[in-house]
C-alpha cells in the first residue's frame, strides 16, 4: 500500500502503533479496576486500624489478618450534626467509626465502645489532606492519628505522614484546663515550650512547614467542631445500650461541657 521508506508508511505505521498501545493501555486499565479499588479500600483499613492502634505505624498484616480484625473491631456508622446515629445514609449525614472492645462488634451497646475515630479532609499547602484521628471513650483524649493521601513538600510538610509526627497526637486533649473545647492545634515549635496549660493541645510542629501545620490545626479544630456532639456525649457517658440504629446521641455545642 506505501513505499517501506515512504513518509505516508512511517505515518500509517505511527497511528497503527499508537492505537495498539490505547488499545493495551485501555484494557489494562479495566482489567486491574477492581484490584486496585480492593486494594484502596484495603488500604483505608490499615489507616483506620492505624489510627485506633490495632496496627503499628509502618506494619500491614495480610490482607485476610487486616479484614478479620477491621471486622471484628471498627464499625462505620452515619451522625447527623447533633450527634445521633442516623438509620440510613444521608448527604448531611457524617461519617464515624466506633472502636470495640475485643468481642463486642455485634454486641451494638454504646457503652462497650473504646473508642471512635473521626475523618479529616482539609486543605494543605498543595492540596488536600486526608487521614483519620482516633479517641479514646472519654470523647477527650487523642489515641491516635493517621494520614493516607496528601500533597506536601517531601522532607518538609510530607512529613505529616512520618511515624514521629503522627505518635505526637497520641494522649493530646481537645479540652483545655477550664474543660472547654479547644482542638488540636500544631505548633510552630516544640510543644513543651508553650505555657505548660496549653501543651497537652498540642502537638510538635515540623521544622520549614509553618503553613502545613497551620492549615492541618484549621482542619482539625473545623472537622472536631462538626463532631463536638459526638464528643460530648462520651464524655458525658450518655450514650445509650440500644441498637445502633435505634440509640440516639445528646446534642451539643462546641464550647465543651
Amino acid at each position: 500500500m506505501f513505499e517501506k521508506n515512504s513518509k505516508a508508511h512511517v505515518i500509517f505505521f505511527a497511528l497503527v502503533l499508537s492505537v495498539v498501545c490505547s488499545l493495551l493501555i485501555t484494557a489494562a486499565a479495566t482489567g486491574l479496576k477492581d484490584r486496585q479499588q480492593e486494594n484502596m479500600a484495603l488500604d483505608k483499613k490499615v489507616n483506620l486500624l492505624q489510627a485506633a492502634g490495632l496496627v503499628d505505624a509502618g506494619q500491614k498484616p495480610g490482607k485476610d489478618a487486616i479484614n478479620a480484625l477491621y471486622d471484628e473491631r471498627i464499625e462505620e456508622v452515619v451522625v447527623d450534626r447533633q450527634g445521633r446515629v442516623m438509620e440510613t445514609e444521608d448527604p448531611d449525614g457524617m461519617h464515624l467509626y466506633f472502636i470495640h472492645a475485643p468481642g463486642s462488634r455485634d454486641d451494638h451497646d454504646f457503652n462497650d465502645i473504646s473508642g471512635y475515630i473521626v475523618p479529616i479532609n482539609t486543605r494543605g499547602l498543595w492540596g488536600k489532606i486526608q487521614g483519620y484521628l482516633a479517641f479514646e471513650n472519654d470523647g477527650q483524649t487523642v489515641s491516635g492519628f493517621s494520614v493516607f493521601s496528601h500533597s506536601e513538600t517531601p522532607g518538609l510538610g510530607g512529613e505529616i505522614e512520618s511515624a514521629w509526627f503522627r505518635k505526637n497526637f497520641k494522649g493530646k486533649k481537645i479540652l483545655n484546663s477550664q474543660n472547654k473545647f479547644v482542638s488540636i492545634g500544631i505548633a510552630k515549635g516544640k510543644a513543651e515550650d508553650l505555657p505548660k496549660n496549653e501543651q497537652p493541645n498540642y502537638v510538635d510542629g515540623i521544622s520549614g512547614a509553618t503553613l502545613t501545620g497551620r492549615y492541618l490545626s484549621e482542619g482539625i479544630k473545623n472537622t472536631l467542631m462538626k463532631y463536638e456532639g459526638v464528643s460530648v456525649a462520651f464524655r458525658q457517658k450518655q450514650l445509650k445500650a440500644e441498637d445502633k440504629h435505634a440509640g440516639s446521641i445528646p446534642s451539643s455545642n462546641a464550647s465543651g461541657d
